[in-house]
């Protein structure tokens, strides 16, 4: 079994209070969950233009993870009025 947490630290360009970090970030989470990833907001919960959002994904072939870390990554990239600052990857 192959067990992996990922940590993004973000910066959220436009975002000039929570609710627009909100909005940011909430079809973000959805889409990151879609693609069957355990996807979490865990740190700058307090601030409008930073985010931590962490994820795990859990699977029986290291390959199959690293595809869908990878298309995490490609989903966060693609996301408007985002930018990725750090990852941090741990695998179990």
């Amino acid at each position: 079994m192959v067990v992996v947490v990922r940590v993004w630290e973000l910066h959220l360009e436009g975002c000039l209070s929570l609710k627009d970090k909100r909005s940011v970030l909430k079809p973000l989470v959805n889409a990151l969950r879609r693609a069957n990833i355990s996807v979490a907001e865990t740190g700058h919960q307090d601030l409008w233009q930073r985010a931590e959002l962490a994820c795990a994904a859990v699977g029986s072939d290291r390959g199959v993870v690293e595809a869908e870390l990878r298309s995490a990554d490609r989903t966060i990239e693609e996301a408007d009025g985002v930018r990725i600052i750090d990852v941090v990857t741990q695998w179990r």
